[in-house]
């Protein structure tokens, strides 16, 4: 059998993936203890055996061409592979080391995510967390991300979603907006209330509000004067004012219910959910921190919702409070 990629050409296209990422055949060279010239003969090397350019280079920068971008994404997975295979023959795996990048929205971030990493880490203490909380999409190959918490699964993204929690829907408001406005009483009702929109950021759509009634799942379009985009968060700031009705998930208005800072309204028109997923690529030689971070995500899951899906994550709140 022919070898396909012979040692040369692999210390090539770990010279490529650094001069990639760092932007630049002498920063590359540095990190690599190499001349620029090396690096700069070794992606020559793989351009001509590819055929196609992997760099744009000027007198000012250099960057990757489309081809070059598809060829890193697909290079930087099957390195990370053979270390992971590597580590795994060595025994060196026997314990979960090393950084873990997540991407977590706002909701279950602050409420969910972020709490339960010192748990995690009193586990694992050799692992280390980055996160990032933001309700973007982010690109997996060039973020570098190792998994995503969202609400909504991207269309189309060739990731993997593992289920972790069914988080109920409720609509509330402040007791000095009920008393100005009465409690609506049906869903016909909302059409005369003050309700506080949220915008998807990308599709740039307003979510509907979404009820069961009489068994069938509904959704009904809201209008209010007040519009947030991006982090639902503020939808609950402007409630707990009193600007208006605002729906969103139970965990996130628990404490706000216990206290009576929100009123839930519309009680036997609930019932319904978002699924909470986490989202990460389907390699075979996932590192071991990872796999066990999103064994501990869907264990804690599991753990918070025994009452089934109406009572998803009131058992957090719960206890935080």
């Amino acid at each position: 059998m022919a070898r396909e990629t012979p040692g040369v050409m692999l210390g090539s296209i770990e010279l490529f993936c650094a001069a990639a990422e760092l932007e630049s055949f002498t920063a590359a060279a540095t990190q690599a203890g190499v001349t620029p010239a090396a690096v700069s003969r070794a992606v020559g090397r793989l351009e001509e055996r590819l055929a196609v350019p992997l760099f744009v280079r000027s007198t000012r920068r250099m960057r990757l061409t489309d081809a070059g971008r598809a060829y890193h994404a697909q290079c930087r997975q099957a390195l990370a592979q053979i270390v992971e295979a590597g580590r795994e023959l060595a025994g060196r795996q026997v314990e979960a080391a090393g950084v873990i990048r997540i991407s977590a929205p706002t909701t279950f971030g602050h409420a969910v995510l972020l709490p339960l990493l010192p748990a995690f880490r009193k586990r694992y203490p050799k692992v280390s967390v980055e996160v990032q909380v933001s309700n973007r999409n982010v690109d997996f190959t060039e973020e570098r991300f190792d998994l995503a918490i969202r609400a909504r699964t991207p269309p189309d993204s060739g990731l993997v979603a593992r289920r972790l929690i069914d988080a109920e829907l409720v609509v509330a408001g402040a007791p000095s907006y009920l008393r100005k406005a009465g409690k609506p009483k049906s869903l016909q009702d909302l059409a005369a209330h003050e309700c506080i929109q949220f915008v998807l950021p990308r599709t740039g759509q307003k979510v509907a509000w979404e009820f069961r009634d009489e068994g069938r799942d509904v959704q009904v379009e809201t209008a209010g004067h007040y519009t947030v985009t991006d982090d639902v968060l503020a939808t609950l700031t402007l409630a707990r004012a009193g600007a208006g009705l605002v729906q969103t998930h139970r965990f996130l208005m628990a404490q706000d219910l216990a206290d009576g800072t929100l009123v839930e309204v519309l009680q036997r028109f609930g019932g319904r959910s978002r699924p909470f997923s986490v989202l990460y690529a389907g390699t075979r030689h996932m590192p071991l921190r990872v796999r066990l971070f999103i064994d501990f995500l869907v264990e804690q899951s599991q753990r918070l919702q025994p009452e089934g899906r109406a009572g998803a994550l009131g058992g957090l709140t719960r206890r935080r409070r």
